[in-house]
């Protein structure tokens, strides 16, 4: 049996904020899970090798300052440019430059609006990682 990540969990301070961003910068679904603050969401059809579900929760405890101290998450994207306006339209922050990576594509690193941080990838087609 493989050990494949099943799920993702964002945590957030203000969880209709962070709901919104992702609905706008990422077109996810979300729907309520159960407790207040609590939302199932849903990224997309299923894929083989590909998270498709996760949850959105309160955070119970404040933001960590500093260095990345977890799993940290990338989102495949069809335009980086066009995410990248839109992160910063929906009220992220950019924490990189769209940068380069040979063999796969192109990638930025952003901080959602309650401080999570993550990656939009545009895996290229064509190259040895791009898929």
């Amino acid at each position: 049996m493989a050990n494949h990540i099943a799920h993702f969990e964002i945590f957030a301070g203000d969880v209709e904020r962070a709901r919104r961003f992702y609905e706008r910068v990422f077109g996810w679904r979300f729907e309520v899970g159960g407790p207040p603050d609590f939302y199932h969401i849903f990224t997309g059809a299923p894929v083989e090798h590909g998270i498709s579900r996760g949850l959105i929760t309160k955070r119970q405890g404040a933001v960590a300052n500093g260095a990345i101290n977890s799993f940290r998450c990338t989102i495949s994207v069809s335009s980086i440019k066009e995410t990248a306006e839109a992160i910063k339209g929906a009220g992220g922050t950019l924490r990189s430059a769209i940068i380069d990576i040979p063999t796969v594509g192109k990638v930025v690193e952003f901080s959602d609006t309650e401080g999570n941080i993550a990656c939009a990838m545009q895996y290229e087609s064509g190259l040895p990682m791009g898929g």
